[in-house]
């Protein structure tokens, strides 16, 4: 991909394929909350917000065990254009349904649910401005959120150990041109969804009688 004068190497922002945008990262910033986080990543900005509660779901009562899950959603302005809110829709969408898994999944995947028992964190991801990588964005600053939680609950002795086994980040990856990027966004990110979508192969056509 050639644009203007600028090699191939270099995108709409400056950066090489291979580099990162811009990630700040700032613990604390929610008074109630057990444990929070902004996460800045690019122009794309998230608030994660650990929540702890004395209870897990129904299948979960008595096998001394806890549970973590999360939930995502996006401002009405965060885009360029305003969406409406799913709660007006009366549903959340398949799109914020798939993602909030994908976080929750993650997120269970470093912890130790046993060194928890009996007790439920809810991590709340809500976007203020999209840029791209909204749900890697939410994987990172939901996972030092509940850290934060984690060791809020330690240090208050109502757990006997860190529930956190293991880190947890995501990177987003696009392809343009067969060139890998990293964290693409802005209009690096369209131009790669829109080669993605060029670079399906055509469906096959039915075969009809003679």
């Amino acid at each position: 991909m050639t644009i203007g004068n600028r090699p191939a190497t270099i995108r709409t922002d400056g950066r090489r394929p291979d580099q990162l945008r811009p990630v700040t990262l700032t613990l604390g910033v929610l008074k109630w909350a057990e444990g929070s986080c902004r996460i800045r990543v690019g122009d794309t900005e998230v608030l994660c917000a650990a929540t702890v509660e004395d209870r897990v779901p129904p299948h979960l009562r008595g096998k001394g065990t806890g549970w973590v899950t999360a939930e995502y959603s996006m401002l009405p302005r965060a885009t360029a254009e305003r969406s409406q809110r799913e709660a007006a829709k009366g549903r959340i969408g398949g799109r914020t349904h798939e993602i909030q898994r994908l976080i929750g999944r993650s997120l269970r995947a470093g912890t130790d649910l046993r060194l928890m028992p009996d007790m439920q964190i809810t991590v709340d991801c809500d976007v203020l401005q999209a840029d791209g990588g909204t749900r890697t964005a939410s994987i990172c600053g939901g996972y030092l959120a509940l850290h934060d939680a984690c060791s809020r609950l330690l240090a208050k002795r109502a757990i006997s150990a860190h529930p956190i086994t293991d880190a947890c980040a995501a990177i987003s990856v696009g392809v343009v041109d067969a060139l890998l990027s990293l964290a693409e966004g802005g209009i690096d990110e369209i131009f790669a969804r829109q080669r993605e979508v060029l670079a399906e192969p055509p469906s096959p056509r039915p075969v009809g009688k003679a």
